[in-house]
């Protein structure tokens, strides 16, 4: 146990974004940046988690269900408000509090460990996460006193020439030792130019008590950026997608062009695979060693094994096993698993199935809804006829049968082991095993036919 609790301020509806979903619930790095928030707490050992809600309550409530939990800021007064309505959990603890906002999507876990790490080492009352900016503006500024001390922190409207100067930043995030932060927080008012309870104020009042106040500095500022605008969400959107291509490359995998290849915070891929351009690889996605993805590919929650290749194919939800050839032109829809082996070829898409060792759907199908073995063969054009207008069914297929082009199986119906079917046939009974089945009418030519219709 590490005695960390983190409480991330999430209550703000966010204005400048223009959005009816709240600011926190919007996407980077293919997560709410609130859950890259809790995420990066959890890195550095919050073992209790508190998130303030107050705008879309329920819905941050429902994105982070079961990871957190939750207290509800009904009128956002400030920060130090926000904090306010933790107390009951502050109350209850003895170790470090951890304030987070709930719009800094490039935190690391690395950062708040270190910050975690040197509060305890220097045994303060509070600790600053602070960061240098060529532009502050917006921010509210450091003051340090001659020791090089924390003496306060100016909010922008409230701050004087000479403070506005300073390019050291208060970034929002502090560790607190509960116990001060506690009755630290009892002493907050709203005199100031918002009419708002700042947590800075806690500082101040730390300061005045003789408290130790301290302060970590952000080695890259982009890190503690907070998000409040569509054009900051993109800008953070760059810096995350760059920062998980770089952790790849230096594990090992090829990224053929970095400016068009899109892979999500917490996908995980082998050694020796190779991205091609126009790529997307999203949510839990896991890719083996020594595959070929891509161009113009996009995975979704999709595990694939090694020496696997996928080319202008999209697949979400699914399994795909070792050494399998997909694409181009393939649709993977989810519950579907191509075991070791499988080739899809061309304008394929297959669903809720199961398609056995070295089998070969080649061109122009649809599977879906289907159990097949090993080794088989489906001629271009097949159909599982799956739905019968109110319900769903299975389509069987056994090792090493052989489908015949534009074929029909309507489900429910079993194609036996080592069984054919002839091409253009409508199965709709099952075909024992080693058997042949034909399912179409018998030709008929009619001779003359055409010029007696020209006549």
């Amino acid at each position: 146990m590490s005695n960390l609790m983190a409480i991330i301020l999430a209550a703000g509806k966010g204005t400048r974004m223009k959005s009816a979903l709240p600011k926190v619930l919007h996407q980077v790095g293919g997560k709410p940046m609130v859950q890259q928030v809790l995420d990066a707490a959890v890195f550095a050992g919050a073992d209790k988690k508190v998130v303030v809600i107050g705008f879309g309550a329920q819905s941050v409530a429902d994105a982070l269900a079961g990871q957190a939990e939750f207290v509800v800021q009904t009128d956002q007064l400030g920060t130090g408000h926000a904090v306010m309505q933790a107390q009951k959990e502050i109350t209850n603890f003895a170790g470090t509090v951890m304030v987070l906002c709930g719009d800094t999507p490039l935190l690391t876990g690395e950062l708040l460990a270190k910050l975690y790490a040197e509060h305890g080492q220097a045994q303060a009352a509070a600790t600053v996460l602070t960061a240098v900016m060529s532009d502050p503006s917006g921010y509210g500024r450091v003051i340090r006193n001659s020791a090089g001390q924390v003496e306060k922190i100016v909010e922008q409207k409230d701050a004087s020439p000479a403070e506005l100067s300073v390019c050291e930043i208060n970034t929002g995030i502090y560790c607190f030792a509960a116990r001060e932060l506690l009755a630290a927080l009892n002493g907050l008012t709203c005199n100031n130019a918002q009419a708002e309870y700042y947590l800075t104020d806690v500082i101040a009042i730390l300061n005045k008590q003789g408290q130790k106040v301290g302060a970590v500095q952000a080695a890259d500022y982009r890190e503690t950026l907070g998000i409040n605008s569509r054009l900051q969400l993109a800008e953070a959107e760059s810096i995350i997608r760059r920062r998980k291509l770089d952790n790849l490359m230096e594990n090992g995998v090829t990224i053929m062009d970095l400016g068009s290849t899109f892979i999500d915070t917490q996908v995980e891929i082998g050694a020796d695979t190779l991205i091609y351009p126009f790529t997307w690889i999203e949510g839990q996605s896991k890719i083996g060693a020594n595959c070929l993805i891509g161009p113009n590919t996009r995975i979704t929650n999709t595990t694939v094994g090694d020496e696997t290749t996928i080319h202008f194919s999209y697949t979400h939800d699914c399994t795909v096993g070792n050494h399998v050839i997909l694409g181009p032109y393939v649709h993977l829809r989810p519950d579907t698993w191509l075991k070791d082996g499988v080739k899809v070829g061309n304008f394929v898409e297959v669903k809720n199935s199961v398609v056995g060792e070295k089998s070969k759907l080649p061109h122009l199908s649809y599977i879906g809804d289907t159990d097949m073995g090993a080794g088989v063969n489906i001629g271009s054009g097949t159909i599982t006829v799956n739905y019968d207008g109110k319900h769903k069914h299975r389509t069987t297929i056994e090792d090493d049968a052989f489908i015949g082009c534009n074929t029909n199986l309507v489900a429910p119906v079993t194609v036996g082991s080592g069984s054919y079917v002839a091409a253009g046939s409508t199965i709709t009974k099952n075909v024992p095993p080693g058997s042949l089945g034909v399912a179409r009418a018998r030709q008929s030519n009619i001779e003359g036919w055409v010029e007696k219709q020209r006549r």
